[in-house]
């Protein structure tokens, strides 16, 4: 590989930090007398275009560097078309989903808030378990990432990058919170998609690809793993994207509705074109003899052994990229850990300094874990079977036709889903062992077999079988329980407006307020939380 000097590695990766460490301790300053409503959230104050680049800085990281060429050289064309898409398009989700959201509560700014509002405490302590547990996973994903690429890139040891990573996103994080994330957003996404742009050109006239490989690879014909594709990625990414706080947090901090459809628009199709990109460097690798290799290698580092045959300049840019994605990616995970933990579980009540405080604590346990550099691909496929479980069963909630489904519901029906896996592994292997295994997806996603493709068809449907089972007990108690106690049966009735913590009364903003768009706010979700 033309690989930069030791020197000059250590110069490109270092001073792009020092840089992002500048520009951060800088708007921090700029912005030191902010409120502690406007260092959790932003509600109400982005366009359109930071919008946009915000999502797509949130949406990508170092991983794709891994997990979207292996892909290509699995499954090939079909198989990357498809996560591609399948990654992309839930961004539109949000621009769906989020101004109702918004709506029923208006002073929110992470799901688990309306969570709280719909379903009660109980149920949203579960959901923002979830949400922080695959927040603390995405971010041990991103840094293990990033120390393996900074050492197959560089020869370096990736420990120090991490280390540095940590600090300047943790100093910038806790002197401005989500509002300087989302500035530094706009500047590292705007750098990511001039990186792309600049990579694709180069590697289009560097690459050199031997036609008689494209034939003989098989890479543009379909696949059964790539059918299978077909169904579990969109359903694990969509419903996973829901558990990402920073991709709420930006939502409720667009300006009008109209922003937001625009913003996760356009971010829809950088994404889209972004990954194809990055995934097609796992076809190229194939087609120009550089993998497998001798001996073979993983699918995995498939980009990593195309930029052996490029010149040293090129790595160079790759490693500027790698560290604006990861560092986009991290602080944006750092800040929606932060915010949501405040809001879930202390109500928003501590000092502004405990809350700083927490954002340097949380990454100790990141990054011991991140060091012992985990599966990226099986921590983001045990994420994604939560949520599958769990989500589909929740956002019945949105609908006011169903104010009869509750909290109670929502819990046992995210932990019957998982249950259901098990069961199904059980059986599908024979023995209870590795249908436990299946639950961690310890096999991977790409084996010649249907147990994951089981395991994600038995998640989201167990999971509403198990809710519509629960609600036809807690039906049924209720119901037992009036005859004896002589009371009205009321399990139907709509409940009464809850009172938001965040929030009190009704009031009106007008349109000059909001950028043009009139606003009406509820005094809160139109029903009462209650879990059972």
């Amino acid at each position: 590989m033309g690989q930069p000097s030791y020197q000059a590695s250590n110069a490109i990766i270092y001073l792009t930090y020092g840089a992002f460490l500048v520009i951060g301790v800088w708007i921090a300053w700029l912005r030191r007398g902010q409120s502690k409503k406007d260092f959790l959230a932003a509600n109400r104050t982005q366009k359109a275009i930071p919008l946009a680049l915000n999502f797509i800085a949130s949406a990508l990281g170092s991983g794709i560097l891994f997990t979207y060429p292996e892909i290509s050289t699995i499954a090939g064309v079909q198989g990357l078309v498809v996560y591609a898409l399948a990654s992309s398009l839930p961004l539109l989700a949000f621009g769906f989903l989020g101004p109702i959201i918004r709506r029923k509560c208006p002073e929110g700014f992470v799901l688990t808030e309306w969570t709280r509002q719909r379903y009660g405490v109980i149920a949203a302590l579960y959901l923002s378990i979830l949400t922080l547990v695959t927040l603390f996973l995405y971010m041990v994903a991103e840094l293990s990432a990033l120390q393996q690429v900074i050492s197959i890139l560089t020869g370096l040891n990736g420990l120090w990058a991490v280390v540095v990573e940590c600090i300047v996103t943790t100093i910038y994080t806790s002197l401005g919170g989500f509002r300087i994330s989302f500035i530094t957003d706009n500047i590292q996404g705007a750098m990511v998609v001039g990186l792309i742009i600049l990579g694709v050109i180069t590697v289009g006239v560097e690459t050199k690809v031997d036609r008689s490989l494209v034939a003989s690879s098989e890479l543009l014909g379909a696949s059964l793993l790539g059918w299978q594709l077909i169904y579990i990625l969109p359903v694990a990414i969509l419903t996973n994207d829901f558990f990402i706080s920073g991709f709420w947090m930006r939502t409720f901090a667009s300006k009008t509705d109209k922003d937001l459809r625009i913003g996760t628009s356009i971010a829809t199709v950088a994404v889209a074109i972004i990954l194809t990109l990055v995934g097609v460097s796992g076809l190229l690798a194939v087609w120009t003899g550089a993998w497998p290799g001798d001996p073979p290698q993983e699918g995995s580092i498939a980009f990593f052994l195309l930029l052996e045959q490029l010149p040293a300049w090129v790595v160079g840019i790759v490693l500027v990229m790698v560290v604006s994605l990861s560092t986009a990616a991290f602080d944006s995970l750092q800040s929606a850990m932060v915010s949501t933990g405040s809001n879930d579980i202390f109500r928003n009540r501590l000092n502004f300094w405990w809350i700083r405080l927490a954002v340097i604590l949380v990454i100790f346990p990141v990054a011991v874990v991140a060091l012992k550099s985990p599966s990226i691909l099986q921590i983001y496929l045990v994420s994604d079977l939560v949520s599958a479980s769990s989500i589909p069963v929740l956002v019945i909630g949105l609908s006011s036709k169903c104010y009869w489904w509750r909290g109670f519901e929502v819990v046992v029906g995210g932990l019957g889903g998982m249950l259901t896996v098990f069961i199904f592994g059980t059986i599908y292997y024979g023995n209870a062992r590795d249908g436990a295994n299946l639950l961690l997806l310890e096999q991977s996603l790409y084996v010649n077999d249907w147990s994951a493709f089981g395991a994600f068809v038995a998640a989201p449907i167990g999971g509403l079988l198990w809710g519509f089972g629960a609600f036809a007990v807690r039906i049924g108690v209720q119901w037992l329980l009036a005859k004896v106690r002589g009371h009205r049966f009321d399990a139907f009735d709509r409940l009464p407006p809850a009172d938001p913590p965040l929030y009190t009364g009704s009031r009106e903003r007008s349109s000059d307020e909001n950028g043009g768009e009139p606003v009406t706010f509820a005094k809160a979700s139109s029903l009462g939380g209650k879990f059972l």
